[in-house]
């Protein structure tokens, strides 16, 4: 990634979470309440963790958590949270596409909405794959491409949207547990569909 365009994307992230806080709701999404149910705490990494909803609520779970945002706004926002919460996270401040996580590092890595061109999200993808340990599960969540053109949240690109074979065949070495896309009922009126993977490292 060229400084100019990286430049930029971050300077709209730091707007973005400066503008309003908390930028999402602070309840973890549905997917990942449900794969944790199942699972015995051990390491998380939040990868694009924003205000680090989903790390803090790990944390909260008893996992060992780590958040990776590049927005620093973000990153103290989610630091301030966390300590609110009084949790314990481990906040790294980088960009996803020149920082890697140790591999096998991790027995959770949970990605959430992290829209990027699809050259782009395939190298955040397997770094992510790589950071799982022997039987680590990942999650991947992302708005689904079924939203282009409807009134939805989240990005209008079509080509930064997620589908779930798209995601499920750009994790090579893993075993693809869940790959489907959920339909929400936002209650007035319109309907939004997530990409929803779910891939465990044997």
């Amino acid at each position: 990634m060229t400084d100019g365009p990286e430049k930029t994307r971050r300077q709209m992230w730091d707007e973005r979470h400066a503008a309003r806080e908390p930028i999402e709701s602070h309840a973890p999404d549905a997917a990942l309440v449900e794969l944790v149910a199942g699972l015995t705490p051990g390491r998380a990494l939040d990868l694009a963790a924003g205000d680090g909803r989903h790390a803090i609520w790990l944390a909260s779970q008893g996992w060992s958590a780590t958040g990776v945002d590049f927005s620093g706004v973000a990153i103290e926002r989610a630091r301030a949270a966390a300590a609110r919460a009084g949790v314990e996270v481990d906040w790294v401040h980088a960009d996803l596409l020149e920082w890697a996580p140790p591999a096998a590092s991790a027995d959770l890595v949970v990605l959430m909405f992290l829209h990027l061109p699809q050259p782009e999200r395939r190298v955040v993808l397997g770094r992510a794959a790589a950071a799982l340990a022997p039987g680590g599960q990942l999650l991947v969540v992302g708005h689904d491409r079924a939203n282009a053109g409807r009134d939805a949240p989240g990005p209008k690109d079509p080509s930064v949207l997620y589908t779930p074979d798209e995601v499920a065949a750009d994790l090579p070495g893993l075993v693809v547990e869940q790959a489907r896309s959920v339909e929400d009922d936002l209650g007035d009126g319109r309907v939004s569909t997530d990409t929803v993977v779910v891939a465990r490292r044997p």
